[in-house]
Protein backbone atom coordinates (compact mmCIF):
# COMPACT_ATOMS: atom_id res chain seq x y z
CA UNK A 1 0.00 0.00 0.00
CA UNK A 2 0.96 3.74 -0.98
CA UNK A 3 0.40 6.21 1.11
CA UNK A 4 0.78 10.13 0.44
CA UNK A 5 0.83 12.44 2.83
CA UNK A 6 -0.04 16.21 1.54
CA UNK A 7 1.48 18.95 4.34
CA UNK A 8 3.92 18.29 7.65
CA UNK A 9 3.57 20.63 10.47
CA UNK A 10 0.92 18.91 13.24
CA UNK A 11 -1.03 16.78 11.16
CA UNK A 12 0.61 15.41 8.67
CA UNK A 13 3.98 14.69 10.12
CA UNK A 14 2.09 12.64 13.16
CA UNK A 15 0.18 10.95 11.06
CA UNK A 16 3.17 9.63 9.13
CA UNK A 17 5.35 8.82 12.19
CA UNK A 18 2.14 7.27 13.74
CA UNK A 19 1.53 5.07 10.38
CA UNK A 20 5.03 3.95 10.44
CA UNK A 21 5.34 2.65 13.49
CA UNK A 22 1.90 1.19 12.65
CA UNK A 23 2.93 -0.84 9.34
CA UNK A 24 6.69 -1.18 8.90
CA UNK A 25 5.83 -2.33 4.82
CA UNK A 26 4.04 0.66 3.63
CA UNK A 27 5.27 3.04 1.52
CA UNK A 28 4.81 6.57 2.72
CA UNK A 29 5.56 9.77 0.86
CA UNK A 30 5.22 13.22 2.83
CA UNK A 31 5.69 16.11 1.07
CA UNK A 32 5.91 19.96 2.28
CA UNK A 33 6.09 22.93 0.53
CA UNK A 34 7.88 24.91 2.65
CA UNK A 35 11.55 24.21 3.41
CA UNK A 36 10.70 22.58 7.12
CA UNK A 37 8.53 19.41 7.21
CA UNK A 38 8.14 19.90 10.98
CA UNK A 39 8.32 22.83 13.57
CA UNK A 40 6.92 24.84 16.28
CA UNK A 41 4.23 27.17 14.78
CA UNK A 42 2.98 27.93 18.42
CA UNK A 43 6.53 29.09 19.39
CA UNK A 44 7.01 31.86 16.35
CA UNK A 45 6.11 34.81 18.27
CA UNK A 46 8.90 33.87 20.97
CA UNK A 47 11.47 33.85 19.09
CA UNK A 48 10.59 36.98 17.59
CA UNK A 49 10.53 38.33 21.25
CA UNK A 50 14.16 36.55 22.02
CA UNK A 51 12.44 34.19 24.34
CA UNK A 52 13.63 31.28 22.24
CA UNK A 53 16.89 32.54 20.70
CA UNK A 54 17.77 30.22 17.93
CA UNK A 55 15.55 29.82 15.45
CA UNK A 56 16.85 26.06 15.47
CA UNK A 57 15.29 25.57 18.50
CA UNK A 58 11.55 25.46 16.39
CA UNK A 59 12.56 22.27 14.28
CA UNK A 60 10.71 19.54 15.33
CA UNK A 61 11.95 17.47 13.03
CA UNK A 62 14.26 17.35 9.39
CA UNK A 63 13.51 16.00 6.42
CA UNK A 64 16.83 13.72 7.37
CA UNK A 65 14.93 12.75 10.32
CA UNK A 66 11.99 11.36 8.93
CA UNK A 67 13.97 9.30 6.08
CA UNK A 68 16.61 7.91 8.03
CA UNK A 69 14.29 7.10 11.57
CA UNK A 70 10.69 6.30 9.98
CA UNK A 71 12.24 5.21 6.53
CA UNK A 72 9.84 7.80 4.72
CA UNK A 73 10.40 9.52 1.57
CA UNK A 74 10.01 13.21 2.98
CA UNK A 75 10.19 16.25 0.53
CA UNK A 76 9.97 19.64 1.36
CA UNK A 77 9.97 22.63 -1.02
CA UNK A 78 7.53 20.24 -2.82
CA UNK A 79 3.98 20.98 -3.61
CA UNK A 80 0.75 19.04 -4.22
CA UNK A 81 -0.72 21.08 -6.91
CA UNK A 82 -3.41 19.00 -8.19
CA UNK A 83 -5.37 15.26 -7.58
CA UNK A 84 -7.35 12.82 -9.95
CA UNK A 85 -9.01 11.15 -7.56
CA UNK A 86 -10.40 9.13 -10.42
CA UNK A 87 -6.95 7.69 -11.21
CA UNK A 88 -5.82 8.43 -7.90
CA UNK A 89 -2.88 10.26 -8.61
CA UNK A 90 -1.21 13.74 -7.63
CA UNK A 91 1.08 16.08 -9.60
CA UNK A 92 3.86 17.18 -7.46
CA UNK A 93 5.63 20.79 -8.03
CA UNK A 94 9.41 20.69 -7.04
CA UNK A 95 9.18 24.75 -6.15
CA UNK A 96 12.76 25.08 -6.50
CA UNK A 97 13.01 24.13 -10.33
CA UNK A 98 9.24 24.08 -11.63
CA UNK A 99 9.45 20.19 -12.35
CA UNK A 100 6.05 18.67 -12.21
CA UNK A 101 6.13 14.83 -11.60
CA UNK A 102 3.03 12.87 -11.21
CA UNK A 103 2.74 10.02 -8.07
CA UNK A 104 -0.13 7.46 -7.29
CA UNK A 105 -1.38 6.55 -4.26
CA UNK A 106 -3.84 3.98 -2.77
CA UNK A 107 -4.49 6.13 0.46
CA UNK A 108 -4.50 10.23 0.32
CA UNK A 109 -3.81 12.24 3.75
CA UNK A 110 -4.43 16.34 3.55
CA UNK A 111 -2.81 18.33 5.96
CA UNK A 112 -2.83 21.41 3.95
CA UNK A 113 -3.09 23.70 7.15
CA UNK A 114 -4.76 27.67 7.36
CA UNK A 115 -3.32 30.29 5.70
CA UNK A 116 -3.30 33.84 6.84
CA UNK A 117 -5.62 35.93 5.65
CA UNK A 118 -4.50 38.54 3.10
CA UNK A 119 -7.26 40.69 2.14
CA UNK A 120 -6.57 43.35 -0.72
CA UNK A 121 -6.02 46.26 1.11
CA UNK A 122 -4.71 49.30 -0.41
CA UNK A 123 -0.68 49.05 0.34
CA UNK A 124 -0.54 45.47 2.28
CA UNK A 125 2.61 44.19 0.27
CA UNK A 126 4.96 47.13 1.55
CA UNK A 127 7.70 46.18 2.92
CA UNK A 128 7.59 45.97 6.74
CA UNK A 129 3.96 44.36 6.41
CA UNK A 130 4.93 40.61 7.56
CA UNK A 131 2.61 37.65 9.04
CA UNK A 132 3.75 34.91 11.16
CA UNK A 133 2.87 31.97 10.41
CA UNK A 134 5.67 29.57 9.15
CA UNK A 135 9.65 30.20 9.99
CA UNK A 136 10.68 31.83 6.75
CA UNK A 137 7.82 34.58 8.34
CA UNK A 138 9.51 34.99 11.27
CA UNK A 139 12.93 35.13 9.58
CA UNK A 140 11.83 38.19 7.73
CA UNK A 141 10.29 39.70 10.86
CA UNK A 142 13.47 39.38 12.75
CA UNK A 143 15.83 40.82 10.20
CA UNK A 144 13.53 43.73 9.22
CA UNK A 145 13.43 44.34 13.21
CA UNK A 146 16.80 44.27 13.48
CA UNK A 147 17.59 46.42 9.82
CA UNK A 148 14.80 46.56 8.14
CA UNK A 149 15.20 50.48 7.48
CA UNK A 150 17.74 52.92 8.14
CA UNK A 151 16.00 54.30 11.29
CA UNK A 152 15.57 50.45 12.78
CA UNK A 153 19.55 49.56 11.47
CA UNK A 154 20.30 52.83 13.72
CA UNK A 155 19.09 51.82 16.77
CA UNK A 156 21.92 49.72 17.67
CA UNK A 157 23.80 53.25 18.14
CA UNK A 158 22.35 53.61 20.89
CA UNK A 159 23.98 52.16 24.02
CA UNK A 160 23.27 51.73 27.81
CA UNK A 161 25.25 55.33 27.95
CA UNK A 162 22.32 57.48 26.33
CA UNK A 163 19.85 59.10 28.44
CA UNK A 164 17.08 58.07 26.18
CA UNK A 165 16.40 56.47 22.66
CA UNK A 166 14.61 56.78 20.05
CA UNK A 167 10.74 55.42 19.74
CA UNK A 168 9.99 52.59 17.78
CA UNK A 169 6.62 51.58 16.97
CA UNK A 170 4.48 48.55 15.81
CA UNK A 171 1.04 47.95 14.87
CA UNK A 172 -0.20 44.53 14.94
CA UNK A 173 -3.83 43.72 13.56
CA UNK A 174 -5.79 41.56 15.44
CA UNK A 175 -6.63 39.88 18.72
CA UNK A 176 -6.02 36.22 18.19
CA UNK A 177 -3.12 34.23 19.98
CA UNK A 178 -0.32 35.30 16.86
CA UNK A 179 -1.58 38.60 17.29
CA UNK A 180 -1.54 39.39 21.42
CA UNK A 181 1.76 36.79 21.54
CA UNK A 182 3.30 39.56 18.95
CA UNK A 183 2.31 42.49 20.62
CA UNK A 184 3.65 40.86 24.15
CA UNK A 185 6.93 39.80 22.26
CA UNK A 186 7.19 43.34 20.50
CA UNK A 187 6.84 45.08 24.09
CA UNK A 188 10.11 43.10 25.06
CA UNK A 189 11.78 44.07 22.36
CA UNK A 190 11.06 47.61 23.26
CA UNK A 191 8.78 48.20 21.19
CA UNK A 192 5.58 50.74 21.64
CA UNK A 193 2.65 48.85 20.83
CA UNK A 194 -0.78 49.70 19.29
CA UNK A 195 -3.18 46.34 18.54
CA UNK A 196 -6.43 47.06 16.14
CA UNK A 197 -8.96 44.45 15.71
CA UNK A 198 -12.37 44.50 14.10
CA UNK A 199 -14.35 42.88 17.13
CA UNK A 200 -15.19 45.23 19.76
CA UNK A 201 -12.61 42.56 22.13
CA UNK A 202 -9.96 40.07 21.85
CA UNK A 203 -9.98 37.12 21.73
CA UNK A 204 -13.22 36.45 20.37
CA UNK A 205 -13.67 32.68 21.88
CA UNK A 206 -13.92 34.29 25.47
CA UNK A 207 -17.05 35.99 26.66
CA UNK A 208 -17.09 39.63 26.66
CA UNK A 209 -16.75 40.20 30.50
CA UNK A 210 -13.36 37.87 30.82
CA UNK A 211 -11.74 39.54 27.57
CA UNK A 212 -12.21 42.69 28.50
CA UNK A 213 -9.87 41.68 31.77
CA UNK A 214 -7.64 40.90 29.57
CA UNK A 215 -7.48 43.74 27.38
CA UNK A 216 -7.21 45.55 30.73
CA UNK A 217 -3.93 43.14 31.49
CA UNK A 218 -1.92 44.08 28.32
CA UNK A 219 -2.63 47.86 28.81
CA UNK A 220 -1.01 47.55 32.01
CA UNK A 221 1.89 46.19 29.71
CA UNK A 222 1.72 48.56 27.86
CA UNK A 223 -0.19 47.54 24.84
CA UNK A 224 -2.64 49.87 23.48
CA UNK A 225 -5.97 48.31 21.60
CA UNK A 226 -8.07 50.05 19.26
CA UNK A 227 -11.20 48.01 19.49
CA UNK A 228 -14.18 48.10 16.87
CA UNK A 229 -12.50 48.81 13.59
CA UNK A 230 -10.65 47.83 10.81
CA UNK A 231 -7.89 48.40 9.01
CA UNK A 232 -8.19 49.48 5.49
CA UNK A 233 -5.17 50.41 3.72
CA UNK A 234 -1.31 51.22 4.54
CA UNK A 235 0.77 53.89 3.58
CA UNK A 236 4.31 54.39 2.72
CA UNK A 237 5.83 56.93 5.06
CA UNK A 238 9.10 58.91 4.19
CA UNK A 239 12.42 56.81 5.87
CA UNK A 240 11.01 53.67 5.29
CA UNK A 241 7.79 53.57 8.34
CA UNK A 242 4.18 53.01 7.34
CA UNK A 243 1.16 54.85 8.43
CA UNK A 244 -1.85 52.35 9.41
CA UNK A 245 -5.09 53.71 8.18
CA UNK A 246 -8.51 52.52 9.53
CA UNK A 247 -12.19 51.99 9.08
CA UNK A 248 -13.00 55.21 11.16
CA UNK A 249 -10.05 57.34 10.05
CA UNK A 250 -7.36 57.03 12.45
CA UNK A 251 -3.91 56.59 11.30
CA UNK A 252 -1.09 54.99 13.12
CA UNK A 253 2.96 55.06 12.09
CA UNK A 254 4.30 52.10 12.34
CA UNK A 255 8.41 50.34 12.15
CA UNK A 256 6.27 47.16 11.43
CA UNK A 257 3.27 46.00 11.04
CA UNK A 258 2.09 42.66 12.08
CA UNK A 259 -1.13 41.33 10.06
CA UNK A 260 -2.59 38.53 12.63
CA UNK A 261 -6.39 38.81 10.90
CA UNK A 262 -6.99 35.27 11.24
CA UNK A 263 -6.56 31.64 8.78
CA UNK A 264 -8.59 30.53 5.89
CA UNK A 265 -8.48 26.78 5.34
CA UNK A 266 -7.03 25.81 2.19
CA UNK A 267 -9.21 23.81 0.21
CA UNK A 268 -7.42 24.44 -3.21
CA UNK A 269 -6.57 20.17 -3.55
CA UNK A 270 -9.52 19.07 -1.95
CA UNK A 271 -11.41 21.23 -4.88
CA UNK A 272 -9.27 20.05 -7.64
CA UNK A 273 -10.29 16.37 -6.37
CA UNK A 274 -14.30 17.33 -6.38
CA UNK A 275 -14.26 16.50 -2.30
CA UNK A 276 -17.18 17.97 -0.21
CA UNK A 277 -17.03 21.47 1.55
CA UNK A 278 -18.78 21.99 4.88
CA UNK A 279 -20.23 24.82 5.78
CA UNK A 280 -17.49 26.84 7.41
CA UNK A 281 -15.63 26.26 4.44
CA UNK A 282 -13.45 23.69 5.46
CA UNK A 283 -12.95 20.28 3.86
CA UNK A 284 -15.67 18.00 5.82
CA UNK A 285 -14.86 14.66 7.45
CA UNK A 286 -16.55 11.99 9.20
CA UNK A 287 -15.41 11.23 12.90
CA UNK A 288 -12.37 8.52 11.23
CA UNK A 289 -10.61 11.44 9.06
CA UNK A 290 -12.31 10.45 5.74
CA UNK A 291 -13.73 12.67 3.26
CA UNK A 292 -16.16 12.09 0.75
CA UNK A 293 -13.73 10.07 -1.03
CA UNK A 294 -13.25 7.06 0.75
CA UNK A 295 -9.81 6.94 -0.27
CA UNK A 296 -8.71 10.44 1.07
CA UNK A 297 -8.72 11.38 4.61
CA UNK A 298 -8.08 15.47 5.77
CA UNK A 299 -6.42 16.34 9.13
CA UNK A 300 -5.55 20.04 10.80
CA UNK A 301 -6.40 22.96 10.28
CA UNK A 302 -8.36 22.69 6.71
CA UNK A 303 -10.95 20.39 8.27
CA UNK A 304 -14.28 20.96 10.04
CA UNK A 305 -14.70 19.07 13.31
CA UNK A 306 -17.93 18.82 15.13
CA UNK A 307 -18.01 21.04 18.75
CA UNK A 308 -18.39 18.51 21.33
CA UNK A 309 -20.78 20.70 23.07
CA UNK A 310 -23.03 21.79 20.25
CA UNK A 311 -22.76 19.65 17.76
CA UNK A 312 -22.22 22.25 15.20
CA UNK A 313 -19.60 22.15 12.41
CA UNK A 314 -16.17 24.03 13.61
CA UNK A 315 -12.60 25.23 12.24
CA UNK A 316 -10.56 24.68 15.16
CA UNK A 317 -6.49 25.90 14.38
CA UNK A 318 -5.20 23.80 17.44
CA UNK A 319 -1.81 22.14 17.41
CA UNK A 320 -3.28 19.54 19.38
CA UNK A 321 -6.35 18.44 17.73
CA UNK A 322 -3.85 18.45 14.68
CA UNK A 323 -2.28 15.76 15.96
CA UNK A 324 -4.97 13.85 17.46
CA UNK A 325 -6.10 13.88 14.18
CA UNK A 326 -2.93 12.90 12.45
CA UNK A 327 -2.93 9.45 14.55
CA UNK A 328 -6.47 8.80 14.09
CA UNK A 329 -6.14 9.13 10.39
CA UNK A 330 -3.09 6.77 10.41
CA UNK A 331 -5.09 3.78 12.58
CA UNK A 332 -8.21 4.23 10.06
CA UNK A 333 -5.63 3.37 6.99
CA UNK A 334 -4.19 0.07 9.03
CA UNK A 335 -8.15 -0.42 9.99
CA UNK A 336 -8.31 0.44 13.59
CA UNK A 337 -11.43 2.01 14.44
CA UNK A 338 -10.19 5.22 15.80
CA UNK A 339 -12.52 7.93 16.10
CA UNK A 340 -12.33 11.65 16.77
CA UNK A 341 -14.89 12.88 19.71
CA UNK A 342 -15.02 16.51 18.27
CA UNK A 343 -13.75 19.30 19.59
CA UNK A 344 -13.66 21.51 23.11
CA UNK A 345 -11.87 24.22 21.33
CA UNK A 346 -9.73 23.46 24.54
CA UNK A 347 -6.41 27.06 24.53
CA UNK A 348 -4.05 28.58 26.42
CA UNK A 349 -2.43 31.83 25.93
CA UNK A 350 0.25 33.47 28.34
CA UNK A 351 0.18 36.89 28.39
CA UNK A 352 3.25 39.16 30.57
CA UNK A 353 3.21 36.09 33.18
CA UNK A 354 -0.74 35.80 33.43
CA UNK A 355 -2.33 33.52 31.46
CA UNK A 356 -6.29 33.21 29.87
CA UNK A 357 -7.99 29.85 29.21
CA UNK A 358 -10.95 27.98 28.17
CA UNK A 359 -12.69 25.04 27.15
CA UNK A 360 -16.06 23.79 26.11
CA UNK A 361 -19.22 26.74 24.59
CA UNK A 362 -19.04 30.14 26.04
CA UNK A 363 -22.20 31.75 27.26
CA UNK A 364 -22.84 33.97 23.65
CA UNK A 365 -22.53 30.88 21.45
CA UNK A 366 -25.56 29.29 23.85
CA UNK A 367 -27.74 32.83 23.51
CA UNK A 368 -26.75 32.39 19.54
CA UNK A 369 -28.14 29.33 19.83
CA UNK A 370 -31.35 30.10 21.89
CA UNK A 371 -30.19 27.73 24.49
CA UNK A 372 -31.67 28.78 27.80
CA UNK A 373 -30.82 25.33 29.76
CA UNK A 374 -27.98 26.66 31.64
CA UNK A 375 -26.43 28.74 34.67
CA UNK A 376 -23.78 30.24 35.50
CA UNK A 377 -21.08 31.04 38.21
CA UNK A 378 -18.20 33.24 39.03
CA UNK A 379 -15.78 32.54 41.27
CA UNK A 380 -12.37 34.36 42.30
CA UNK A 381 -10.29 31.67 44.78
CA UNK A 382 -6.33 32.14 44.74
CA UNK A 383 -3.99 30.27 42.58
CA UNK A 384 -2.82 28.26 46.27
CA UNK A 385 -3.43 28.77 49.63
CA UNK A 386 -3.56 32.17 51.16
CA UNK A 387 -1.78 31.74 53.96
CA UNK A 388 1.27 30.82 51.40
CA UNK A 389 3.13 33.32 50.02
CA UNK A 390 2.50 34.57 46.51
CA UNK A 391 -0.99 33.17 46.20
CA UNK A 392 -2.62 34.96 43.45
CA UNK A 393 -6.37 35.58 42.09
CA UNK A 394 -7.83 33.46 39.56
CA UNK A 395 -10.93 35.04 37.85
CA UNK A 396 -12.69 31.56 36.87
CA UNK A 397 -16.37 31.68 34.85
CA UNK A 398 -17.80 28.16 34.62
CA UNK A 399 -21.39 27.19 33.25
CA UNK A 400 -23.40 24.19 33.24
CA UNK A 401 -26.50 22.50 32.61
CA UNK A 402 -29.42 23.52 34.79
CA UNK A 403 -31.74 20.47 33.74
CA UNK A 404 -28.68 17.58 34.39
CA UNK A 405 -25.66 19.29 36.03
CA UNK A 406 -23.16 18.73 33.23
CA UNK A 407 -20.56 20.98 32.58
CA UNK A 408 -20.67 23.07 29.73
CA UNK A 409 -18.00 25.28 29.18
CA UNK A 410 -15.31 27.38 31.31
CA UNK A 411 -13.27 30.33 30.84
CA UNK A 412 -10.37 31.47 33.67
CA UNK A 413 -7.76 34.14 33.59
CA UNK A 414 -5.24 35.15 35.85
CA UNK A 415 -1.49 36.54 36.85
CA UNK A 416 -0.19 32.90 37.51
CA UNK A 417 -0.51 30.91 34.81
CA UNK A 418 0.56 27.83 35.46
CA UNK A 419 -2.43 28.02 37.89
CA UNK A 420 -4.65 28.90 35.38
CA UNK A 421 -3.31 26.11 33.32
CA UNK A 422 -4.37 23.68 35.75
CA UNK A 423 -7.65 24.46 36.55
CA UNK A 424 -8.92 24.52 33.00
CA UNK A 425 -6.86 21.58 31.85
CA UNK A 426 -8.85 19.79 34.93
CA UNK A 427 -11.97 21.06 33.71
CA UNK A 428 -11.45 20.51 29.80
CA UNK A 429 -11.26 16.14 30.86
CA UNK A 430 -14.23 16.85 33.51
CA UNK A 431 -15.71 18.16 30.38
CA UNK A 432 -14.90 15.12 27.54
CA UNK A 433 -15.73 12.98 30.52
CA UNK A 434 -19.59 13.70 30.66
CA UNK A 435 -19.14 15.50 34.03
CA UNK A 436 -21.51 16.87 36.57
CA UNK A 437 -20.98 19.52 39.33
CA UNK A 438 -21.38 16.77 41.96
CA UNK A 439 -18.32 15.20 40.06
CA UNK A 440 -16.25 18.11 40.48
CA UNK A 441 -17.39 18.90 43.92
CA UNK A 442 -15.98 15.19 44.70
CA UNK A 443 -13.03 15.50 42.56
CA UNK A 444 -9.76 14.60 44.46
CA UNK A 445 -7.03 16.83 43.60
CA UNK A 446 -3.39 17.25 44.56
CA UNK A 447 -2.82 19.91 47.30
CA UNK A 448 -0.32 21.11 49.30
CA UNK A 449 0.13 25.02 50.13
CA UNK A 450 2.13 25.73 47.34
CA UNK A 451 0.14 24.34 44.89
CA UNK A 452 -3.36 24.90 45.75
CA UNK A 453 -5.99 24.80 48.59
CA UNK A 454 -7.49 22.19 50.49
CA UNK A 455 -10.92 22.92 48.49
CA UNK A 456 -9.14 23.56 45.06
CA UNK A 457 -11.03 25.87 42.29
CA UNK A 458 -12.51 23.04 40.93
CA UNK A 459 -14.40 21.60 43.91
CA UNK A 460 -15.41 24.80 44.93
CA UNK A 461 -17.12 25.62 41.25
CA UNK A 462 -18.71 21.96 41.62
CA UNK A 463 -19.65 23.09 45.20
CA UNK A 464 -21.38 26.30 44.10
CA UNK A 465 -23.49 24.38 41.44
CA UNK A 466 -24.29 22.26 43.39
CA UNK A 467 -25.79 24.17 45.84
CA UNK A 468 -27.69 26.23 43.14
CA UNK A 469 -29.13 22.86 41.22
CA UNK A 470 -30.72 21.67 44.90
CA UNK A 471 -31.56 25.31 45.77
CA UNK A 472 -29.57 25.77 48.62
CA UNK A 473 -28.32 29.19 46.71
CA UNK A 474 -30.79 30.82 44.22
CA UNK A 475 -28.60 32.90 42.47
CA UNK A 476 -28.91 36.11 40.59
CA UNK A 477 -26.51 38.13 38.10
CA UNK A 478 -26.06 41.83 37.89
CA UNK A 479 -27.87 41.89 34.30
CA UNK A 480 -30.93 41.67 35.41
CA UNK A 481 -31.20 43.49 38.60
CA UNK A 482 -33.49 46.36 38.14
CA UNK A 483 -36.13 47.16 40.32
CA UNK A 484 -35.37 44.34 43.17
CA UNK A 485 -34.26 44.88 46.94
CA UNK A 486 -30.26 44.92 47.27
CA UNK A 487 -28.90 44.05 50.11
CA UNK A 488 -24.55 44.51 50.85
CA UNK A 489 -23.34 42.84 53.32
CA UNK A 490 -19.97 44.06 53.06
CA UNK A 491 -18.09 45.83 56.12
CA UNK A 492 -18.76 49.70 56.12
CA UNK A 493 -14.82 50.65 54.90
CA UNK A 494 -15.30 48.04 51.20
CA UNK A 495 -17.92 50.71 50.72
CA UNK A 496 -15.78 53.56 50.66
CA UNK A 497 -13.93 52.01 47.62
CA UNK A 498 -17.11 51.22 46.11
CA UNK A 499 -20.76 50.89 46.38
CA UNK A 500 -24.23 50.35 44.67
CA UNK A 501 -26.24 52.96 44.26
CA UNK A 502 -29.76 52.21 46.78
CA UNK A 503 -28.13 48.94 48.07
CA UNK A 504 -29.13 48.19 52.13
CA UNK A 505 -25.75 47.84 53.98
CA UNK A 506 -26.27 45.47 56.58
CA UNK A 507 -22.73 43.79 57.44
CA UNK A 508 -22.83 39.97 57.94
CA UNK A 509 -22.12 39.55 61.63
CA UNK A 510 -25.21 41.93 62.14
CA UNK A 511 -27.61 40.35 60.00
CA UNK A 512 -29.34 37.90 62.04
CA UNK A 513 -30.33 41.04 64.63
CA UNK A 514 -31.40 43.39 61.68
CA UNK A 515 -33.72 40.94 59.63
CA UNK A 516 -36.87 43.33 60.45
CA UNK A 517 -35.15 45.70 58.54
CA UNK A 518 -35.66 43.77 55.67
CA UNK A 519 -38.88 42.82 53.48
CA UNK A 520 -40.52 39.72 53.14
CA UNK A 521 -42.58 40.81 50.07
CA UNK A 522 -39.95 41.08 47.57
CA UNK A 523 -36.86 39.24 46.28
CA UNK A 524 -33.21 40.71 47.87
CA UNK A 525 -30.66 39.98 45.97
CA UNK A 526 -27.70 39.64 48.63
CA UNK A 527 -24.15 41.14 47.63
CA UNK A 528 -20.04 41.30 48.59
CA UNK A 529 -17.05 41.28 47.51
CA UNK A 530 -16.89 37.87 45.64
CA UNK A 531 -20.50 36.06 46.35
CA UNK A 532 -18.92 34.04 49.37
CA UNK A 533 -19.87 36.28 52.55
CA UNK A 534 -23.46 36.76 50.26
CA UNK A 535 -24.02 33.17 50.18
CA UNK A 536 -23.89 32.73 53.89
CA UNK A 537 -26.54 35.55 54.21
CA UNK A 538 -28.44 34.31 51.60
CA UNK A 539 -28.65 31.20 53.87
CA UNK A 540 -29.88 32.92 56.79
CA UNK A 541 -32.64 34.85 54.86
CA UNK A 542 -34.46 32.00 53.29
CA UNK A 543 -34.20 29.92 56.63
CA UNK A 544 -36.18 32.80 58.17
CA UNK A 545 -38.73 32.81 55.74
CA UNK A 546 -37.34 35.51 53.41
CA UNK A 547 -36.76 35.32 48.92
CA UNK A 548 -33.36 35.64 48.60
CA UNK A 549 -30.63 34.90 46.28
CA UNK A 550 -26.71 35.64 46.29
CA UNK A 551 -25.36 38.14 43.24
CA UNK A 552 -22.84 35.48 41.45
CA UNK A 553 -19.52 36.93 41.44
CA UNK A 554 -20.42 39.86 44.03
CA UNK A 555 -18.64 43.25 43.00
CA UNK A 556 -15.64 41.84 41.66
CA UNK A 557 -18.54 40.33 38.79
CA UNK A 558 -20.04 43.91 38.33
CA UNK A 559 -16.50 45.42 37.60
CA UNK A 560 -15.89 42.79 35.08
CA UNK A 561 -19.36 43.72 33.44
CA UNK A 562 -18.90 47.45 33.86
CA UNK A 563 -15.49 47.16 32.02
CA UNK A 564 -17.00 45.08 29.58
CA UNK A 565 -19.94 47.43 28.76
CA UNK A 566 -17.38 50.16 28.85
CA UNK A 567 -15.07 49.52 25.58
Amino acid sequence: MKVIIVGGVAGGASCAARLRRLDEKVEILMIEKGPYVSYANCGLPYHIGKVIEKESSLLVATEQMFRAVFGIDCRTNCEAVAIDAKNKTVDLLNVTNGEVTTESYDKLVLSPGAPSIHPPLPGIDLPGIFQVRTVPDTRAVVEWLEKGTDFLAGMSCYTGMQQSKPTTRAVVVGGGFIGLECAENLIHRGFEVTLIQKPDHVLTPLDPEIAALVQGHIKRHGVKVVANDGVNGFKQLEGGAIEVQTEKGKTFPADVVILAIGVRPDTKLANSAGIALGERGGILVNDQMITSDLDILAVGDAIEVKDFITGEQSLIALAGPANRQGRIAADVICGRDSRYRGTQGTSIIGLFGGAAAWTGVSEKTLKRLGDIDYEKIYLFPNSHAGYYPGAKMIGLKVIFCKSDGKLLGAQALGEDGPAVDKRISALAVFLQMGATMDDLAEAELCYAPQFGSAKDAVNFAGMIGCNILRGDMPVSHWESVAGDFLLDVRNPPELVMESVPGALNIPLPQLRTRLGELPKDCKIKVICRSAQRAHYATRILLQNGFTASTLSGGMLARAMKEIAESK
